[in-house]
């Protein structure tokens, strides 16, 4: 079975630009695609950001037992990781890396113990991740808030991870994030 790595962080650290940046590297990794309740946002498509399901269908899997983790992060909003998925990758020989919240991550990390590595992205403060946030320009000011209120509540996760990566600098970052990867994977 192939390796897994779990990337997780409060929403605008950075996480997705350093897991992109990393399925770009040569390292046999795969995206596991999560799911979600919530709309797509701009050009988002489903089975390539996420899998979109409406309520009731993430209901309906997690009833199920279809999940390797879930969490309804606020009302009616899901996120998830099927299992289906983890398995799709490792049938075919690949190393898995998950974008997922700290609760998922910390949940990911218990079930596979030592065959995953969990690595959490903290940003510098929460006042450079509220200023992200508000450039992204992607969320109301509630969303905003209640995004800036959920990441002071998550940075207290970060003693769980393995790894924690500090995102002052995106390039000192994403270097830093390959070396443990790499390191990680050649084991």
């Amino acid at each position: 079975m192939g390796k897994l790595l779990i990337f997780s962080a409060p929403s605008g650290a950075g996480k997705s630009t350093i897991v992109n940046y990393l399925l770009q590297q040569n390292l046999n990794l795969s995206f596991s695609i999560s799911a979600t309740s919530r709309p797509p946002r701009g050009t988002e498509r489903d089975g390539v950001e996420y899998y979109f399901l409406s309520p009731d269908e993430f209901r309906e899997k997690i009833k199920n037992n279809e999940f390797l983790e879930y969490e309804e992060v606020y009302y009616d909003r899901y996120y998830g990781t099927l299992k289906s998925e983890i398995q799709r990758i490792t049938d075919n020989g690949g190393n898995v890396i998950f974008d997922v919240d700290v609760v998922g991550g910390c949940n990911i990390k218990k079930y596979y113990g030592d065959k995953a590595l969990s690595i959490f992205v903290e940003p510098p403060s929460i006042e450079a991740l509220k200023d992200r946030l508000e450039k992204r320009g992607t969320d109301s000011p509630e969303v905003i808030k209640d995004r800036i209120a959920k990441a002071e509540y998550e940075m207290t996760f970060a003693p769980q991870f393995d790894v924690v990566i500090r995102n002052e600098d995106l390039e000192v970052a994403k270097a830093e994030a390959l070396s443990v990867v790499s390191k990680f994977l050649g084991q």
